[in-house]
């Protein structure tokens, strides 16, 4: 009985030593996201641990034809531009065509943006087609090494690579460079990363930077 009693101990001990661990682990996860969402600053594009999608011109969205008249002259213009491209977007308009594609980039642990923009360029600072609509943060503790020191390395790596690729609009795109530095970091212990996967997943968890972005996208679903 005594060495049973000992053995039930011992369990009883292990079980709590693990959820203790447990508890240190998402206590940490969390300390993580509040820290990196303090850091988060949409007025200079500063998204640490984020992955950052925008729409894309005509993929993403239809352009519409409106038209201007100037006050106190008979002139009028008919013209036609990309919704929020550096313009305010309450005065234009637009429709949506394939609101689920667009632009991925993912970002450093201080929040600069790295995007496969075109054939052999990967840009940095400076994401195509505008600023982000939408950023998914990341979990810097989920790194399979742990800390920014991993994080940044893999988004370096990956940049590097993608800097001798050709782009390929369907199956080695923006969203291919995002994968690749998460199944170089092996975020989640997984190397399964690819852009149907970071698609959907980045459309469930991603946040609006603005309220504007919101309304104007959930419109249309």
């Amino acid at each position: 009985m005594n060495q049973l009693e000992h053995a039930l101990e011992r369990d009883t001990d292990t079980r709590s030593e693990h959820l203790a661990m447990a508890d240190v682990v998402e206590n940490d996860s969390m300390k993580n996201y509040h820290i990196a969402s303090e850091k988060v600053t949409p007025e200079i594009s500063r998204f640490p641990y984020c992955i950052v999608w925008t729409p894309i011109p005509v993929l993403s969205r239809v352009l519409q034809s409106h038209s201007v008249k100037y006050p106190s002259t008979n002139i009028s213009l008919q013209i036609s531009i990309p919704v929020g491209f550096f313009l305010p977007r309450p005065r234009f308009s637009s429709r949506w065509l394939f609101p689920f594609i667009g632009h991925m980039g993912i970002c450093t642990s201080t929040g600069v943006i790295r995007d496969f923009a075109g054939p052999y360029f990967v840009s940095e600072d400076n994401m195509a087609f505008g600023r982000p609509t939408k950023y998914w943060m990341l979990d810097v503790s989920k790194v399979y090494a742990s800390g920014s020191n991993a994080w940044d390395m893999a988004v370096h790596d990956a940049s590097e690579e993608y800097k001798h690729r050709m782009h390929n609009l369907c199956c080695d795109n923006c969203h291919s460079h995002v994968a690749m530095a998460l199944n170089l970091m092996r975020y989640e212990n997984s190397t399964s990363w690819n852009m149907v996967n970071l698609c959907l997943l980045s459309f469930i968890h991603g946040k609006y930077v603005g309220i504007e972005n919101m309304l104007e996208f959930e419109s249309v679903l």
